[in-house]
């Protein structure tokens, strides 16, 4: 570290090197300028997340690799070019892990975490390697051997195995990002097909990434299918549930039975759909809150869908009126009533009807129909309901108040006050 330490010193104290140090930082910044305006001018235009973030070092790189050939050809020494070359390359590496995760699982809380402690690794394995430390760490872990059966494995070659496993999954998290990606924005395809279609096609993806890991790793695979078959029944057994609602989810989504933003009632639970997951389902009710149902219920209970076939939904508004009250007037009111109102529509056309005859007056019952069910129904039933109120007082008709009559059919018996013994 001493001897290290004293090169670097001595190398600051060069001018030669400090001119170098000058031109690495002028490319450099150069390099960050450029990448600014192509993010906001080309790559914008191109909606790719994953090349924003890589155009900076890989313009720096390029500048870099210029000034390296130059000073070849003319037979300048450089110092600290490769060094600065090799943490591009390390920031390409880390941008490319994070997005790829990122773009694996978008909404998952844990991502950041991850980044961060990936970037910690690399960081570290290069400022080892520049220090020097890195061959003599490798050579330590391979000294490390662990018998497995016949075979005998060293720490070595497990963190190689679990380096080319990780490789192989954030390939196949960005590969099935950019399937999914393209997926969605095909406007031929149904949203509950494309995100069958998308799920799929990550899973595969990430099946095939781990068997392609494991296998260059020097694993031979057909010696996990004993191991694999005891572990399918176990986990068959004991996460039956989840097996179910994942089944389920697909089911839901291949049959079209439920679409991301049909309004849904299942219970007392009433929203909007708004995302098929492979366990659950949510749903946004109007209160803003959101429930997540287990996909196995949505298959094995009663759904009520307003937006299966037609999303025009029918709204029952019931008011009563005393039987003094004309109720031919009333019922030509509460058809006039919906139509002053922007969520009705027009056809069909909304009806008033007389229901019942009940203790305190008779039941009207007015029915309309809307085409957004997914603003809910409180609002509109609001304003109808004090509509009604302001009409019925202008044209005088009555709306009862709840009435009761007692009638006294025998004369009072008055009883003589009862008396106890001793009081």
């Amino acid at each position: 570290m001493d001897s290290l330490y004293a090169e670097l010193l001595s190398l600051l104290t060069n001018p030669a090197a400090r001119h170098e140090l000058l031109v690495l930082a002028a490319l450099i910044g150069l390099a960050a300028l450029l990448a600014r305006r192509l993010r906001k001018q080309v790559v914008s235009s191109l909606d790719a997340g994953g090349v924003r973030q890589l155009v900076f070092p890989l313009l720096a790189i390029l500048f870099l690799t210029g000034l390296r050939f130059t000073a070849h050809h003319y037979g300048w020494k450089l110092h600290f070019v490769a060094v600065a070359v090799q943490l591009l390359w390390a920031m390409v590496g880390i941008r490319m892990v994070v997005y790829a995760v990122q773009r694996g699982f978008p909404k998952a809380l844990w991502v950041a975490s991850f980044g961060r402690s990936i970037a910690v690794l690399v960081w570290l394995g290069v400022a080892l390697d520049l220090l020097g430390v890195l061959p003599e760490l490798i050579a330590w872990l391979d000294s490390f051997v662990l018998p497995l059966g016949k075979s005998h494995v060293s720490l070595w070659n497990v963190s190689q195995g679990l380096a080319s496993v990780l490789a192989a999954l954030v390939f196949a998290l960005w590969l099935g990002g950019v399937i999914e990606t393209r997926l969605l924005q095909m406007s031929g395809l149904d949203s509950s097909v494309q995100v069958v279609l998308s799920r799929i096609v990550k899973a595969v993806l990430i099946l095939v990434s781990i068997l392609v890991g494991m296998e260059l790793v020097g694993l031979d695979l057909t010696t996990l299918s004993v191991f694999g078959g005891a572990l399918g029944v176990g986990l068959g057994f004991g996460m039956q549930k989840i097996a179910s609602n994942y089944v389920s989810g697909f089911i839901i989504l291949l049959d079209h039975s439920i679409r991301l933003g049909d309004i849904i009632q299942v219970g007392t639970d009433r929203g909007e759909v708004m995302q098929i997951t492979t366990r659950y389902t949510v749903l946004k009710a109007g209160s803003g809150s959101h429930f997540l149902l287990p996909n196995e219920t949505l298959v094995g209970s009663v759904v009520i869908n307003d937006s299966y076939s037609d999303p025009r939904v029918r709204v029952a508004v019931k008011v009563q009126v005393s039987y003094q009250s004309d109720v031919e007037r009333a019922l030509a009111i509460l058809t006039e009533l919906p139509q002053q109102q922007e969520r009705v529509i027009a056809d069909p056309a909304p009806q008033a009807f007389l229901v019942s005859f009940d203790d305190s007056g008779m039941t009207l019952e007015l029915g309309f129909w809307i085409s957004d069910p997914e603003k809910g129904h409180l609002e509109i039933r609001s304003n109808l309901n004090r509509a009604i109120l302001r009409r019925f007082r202008e044209e005088g008709v009555e709306i009862p108040y709840p009435q009761r009559e007692v009638r006294l059919l025998n004369p009072a018996v008055v009883q003589a006050p009862l008396t106890v013994e001793g009081v």
